[in-house]
Order: C-alpha cells, then structure tokens, then sequence
C-alpha cells in the first residue's frame, strides 16, 4: 500500500544530487538564514503579548523552557539534517523512517508553520511600520492597517473598523520577488539584515540595562487569575507555547539542505548555532524589557520601541523601528524559502502537482511555487489577526517537532547501520524529552487552537487518500517501468523547468 510506502537514505541522497536546486550556501549563510528566521515577530512582538497576557517577568521562564525544547529537538534536527540532506525538513525524514503516510501528515502540518508563520510576521511588520510612519508624520491609513473588523483609531479622536492589512500583503509578494531572483541573493541580503538586527538587539540590551528596576520584575510570577494560562505556574507554560513560535527559525535552515555546498558539515552548525546565538538573545531582551516597563503595558504592536521610550535612550527609538522593518522582513525571507522548498519536495515525490516542482530556466528556483504561495500568505495577512496565526503556528511547529524526534528513535532500530555524520547523543533520552516538552507546550495551548489543528489536518487526509495517495503510486510505478525499459501510460511530475 502507498501509505506504507518509505525511501531509503540511499535513494534520497541520490535525489539531492541530481537536484536541480543550486549549492550555493555554506556554514555562515546557513547560520544567518536560522538567525534571521528566530529573531523576528517573537522578540520584536510576541514578547510583549506573552509577558502582559500570560507569564510577566517569568517571560523569561517561557523562553528557557521553549529554548530547551528546540534544543533538545534541534539535535534530532541535526541528525536527520546530515543524513538526509534533501530540501523538505521533517517531510522528508518522515518518508525515511514511518512512510508515505505520516510523511504527508507532517508536510500538510509543516504548511501551519511556515506558510503561516510568513503571514504572522507580516502582521507584525505591518504594525511596525504603522508606528514608524506615524513618527514621521506620514501615517498609513488605520483602516488598511489591521485584520478586517478590528477597531482602530480613525485619526479624528475616534474609532472606526479596519478594512484589510494591505501593508502586510504587499511586504509577503516584496519578499517572493527576491525569492524567485534566487536563493544566492536572498542569502546575501539575509544575511545583512541579520547582522543589523542583531546589532540593534544588543545595543538595546546594553542601553536598556540601566534602565531596569528592580520593582518591575517583582512579583517575578505574579499570582493567576482564576484561569488556566493567565499568569502563575500556568502562564509561564502559556507563554512558552506562544512564544515557541519565535524558535522554529533552526527548522528553516534544514529546508535549504539540498542549497548547502556541504549540508553533512554545515547543517548541524546551522540549526545548532543559530539556535544557541538567538536563545542568549531573547534571555537578555526579556529581563531588561520587563524591567524597564511594567509588564500589563506591554500589550502592544511594538513592545521593544515602547521599552525604549521608557528611558532617557529615545532616540534609540527609530533605530529599533528600523531593525525591526528590516528584521522581519528577513523572518518572512527565510520562512517562505522554507515553505517553497517542501513544497518542492513533495511535488517530486508526486503528492502534490507538478507546477510545485517546476523551477526556473535562469534563477533555478521553484518561481511558480512561491508565486502561488505569496498569493495565498499575502491574503491570510491580510485578513487575519496577528494572536490566531502565531497559535496556529506554535501548535504546528510543535507536532512537527514532536514526529522528527520519534524518528529519530525509529530510524536507529530500522536503519542502525547507515553512515550518520552527526549522531544525536543519549537516544532515546533526548528524543524522548524533546517529545515531552514539546507535547507539553502543545497542551497548553487553547482549546479553539486544537480544534483549528484537527479540522486542518482533517483537511489533509481528504486531499490525501483522494488525490496524492493514487499519484504517487503511479508515479512509482512508472518509474519501475522505467528501470525495466518498459513504458507505462503514467502521468509523472516533473521537475524540469
């Protein structure tokens, strides 16, 4: 049966190497793609959500326990990453170790974390963008600033209802544009962004640091409110779900395996560098954040901005505006590339329909994928709240996370024997706890998003076992045909251009 079906290690390698993807990248752009999708909508936005909605100071708590789940997973990541150096991430170990089936699970799964974690970000540089423009006098209207329904100030000392986020649709189609010049130039230009950034983060941290008291941060829990999630032990847990989001950047460096010039090498330092590089980051940004503004204030689109307005430091201001502009759009960068290299992926192995796989004559990239792909993102951005995408995505990322580090621990009693250049240390230990944390972090998440998850990936089995499922088989059996010179009247995708 199809759904049983699973590649072996030699037969995927044998497709990263007759890929049509360009190796262009190596351990710095590899590492930069991770940190420019981690620091993103996460420190610039959920961290002032999380801190005033659910955990307070303890905001920091929520990132520790976060960093640790993605540390734990991202040596899973690792080694699958240095075994399997195909585009397609937890996708294609998926179709290594449990088969076609659950493989398809994961991919369809994977389209909550990327395609809407790009839509998430936009929203994010969508508000940024508001405030900075309102700075210089020259405001963008509020009406084509915010989710359809949402009140918003109508710039006459009342409210009025938002239309649509047209400045984050129209950021998701800038960023397509560059992916589809090619991955070579949207590297580089990543990787610029990323050390601007990171400069502004520090400066914040350094600046910010002699602004903290002592008061802000006290109690560093505050007591719970009744409800599950609304500080206490529980909004500690909350706000770590909530701000898993901002770490799934290590996974969108294992989408551009099949891109790396030595992915077995430079993968593992990718995801893992980016990962230890970021966490410090956040870690710092917390503390000084809580402490230079009371947590309940924090509730708004450009926390780290309002922090630094708290201070004598604000001219510090329009920089951190500036880096954010830049940041996130670097986030969506990276995030889309993620999305449109699975899609990819599971184009050639038949599942979804050739246009997905077919890559241009000149910039060698899949331009008809993200072309699609920004379509639909740019509209969902601009259509939805920042708080429902950024769950969805959490709950996403965690799954996908939780299924790579079982393969892990699968792929070692059915495989034990293929060349493993970076081995996962204390399996089944570290799988394991990375499926705990992760499964913990899912269960604190509101119902309403568990419910968005079953729906999606109900969604996923009906395209599945009516469409994908019968594909690839005749796709395989037009490639057994192949092998024996027979011929067989079989549609096959093709990834040619």
């Amino acid at each position: 049966m199809s759904l049983l079906h699973r590649k072996s290690i030699a037969e995927l390698t044998a497709e990263a190497d007759r890929g049509l993807l360009r190796r262009s990248l190596g351990p710095l752009d590899l590492t930069a793609l991770g940190i420019g999708s981690i620091v993103g909508t996460g420190i610039f936005v959920f961290t002032g959500v999380a801190a005033s909605q659910h955990a307070g100071p303890a905001l920091v708590l929520s990132m520790v326990l976060s960093a640790v789940a993605c540390a734990l997973a991202g040596l899973c990541y690792a080694e699958f990453a240095a075994m399997v150096p195909v585009a397609g991430s937890a996708y294609t170990y998926a179709y290594a170790t449990v088969g076609e089936l659950f493989a398809w699970v994961i991919g369809w799964d994977l389209v909550l974390e990327y395609a809407l974690s790009t839509a998430t970000v936009a929203v994010g540089w969508s508000g940024y963008l508001a405030s900075f423009t309102r700075d210089l006098g020259m405001p963008v209207p509020p009406v084509l600033t915010a989710s359809p329904g949402t009140i918003v100030p109508d710039g006459l000392g009342g409210t009025t209802v938002a239309l649509f986020n047209a400045p984050a649709a129209l950021i998701v189609m800038a960023v397509a544009a560059l992916l589809i010049r090619g991955v070579r130039q949207s590297a580089g230009v990543n990787t610029a962004l990323v050390l601007l950034k990171c400069t502004v983060l520090v400066i914040f941290i350094g600046v910010g640091a002699g602004y903290v008291q002592r008061a802000n941060l006290t109690p560093f829990i505050p007591p719970n409110t009744g409800h599950f999630g609304e500080f206490g032990l529980s909004g500690v847990l909350r706000g770590a779900g909530v701000m898993f989001f901002a770490y799934i950047g290590f996974d969108s460096v294992s989408t551009a395996a099949q891109e790396a010039k030595n992915p077995q090498r430079d993968m593992p330092l990718g995801m893992l560098g980016s990962l230890a590089i970021c966490t410090v980051l956040y870690i710092g940004v917390a503390i000084v954040l809580t402490g230079i503004v009371p947590y309940a204030r924090l509730n708004v689109a450009d926390p780290l901005a309002v922090g630094i307005d708290a201070t004598d430091a604000r001219w510090l201001s329009p920089f951190i505006k500036v880096s954010a502009l830049f940041g996130l759009f670097s986030t969506m960068l990276v995030n889309m590339l993620g999305q449109t290299r699975i899609f990819y992926s599971m184009s050639r192995d038949a599942l979804l329909p050739p246009l997905f796989a077919r890559v241009h004559p000149k910039f060698r990239t899949p331009h008809l994928s993200t072309s699609l792909t920004a379509c639909v993102v740019a509209l969902v951005a601009g259509l939805t709240p920042i708080s429902k995408l950024g769950e969805l995505t959490s709950i996403g990322t965690l799954l996908a996370f939780t299924l790579v580090s079982l393969g892990v621990i699968v792929l070692r009693r059915t495989a034990p024997d293929v060349p493993r250049p970076f081995r996962t240390p204390w399996v089944p230990w570290v799988p394991m706890g990375a499926m705990a944390t992760c499964l913990l972090q899912m269960v604190s998440l509101p119902f309403e998003t568990w419910v968005r998850l079953v729906v999606w990936l109900a969604l996923g089995f009906v395209v599945y076992f009516a469409y994908s499922r019968q594909r690839a088989a005749g796709a395989r059996r037009q490639q057994r045909a192949d092998a024996s010179g027979l011929t067989a009247p079989v549609d096959i995708p093709s990834s040619a251009p």
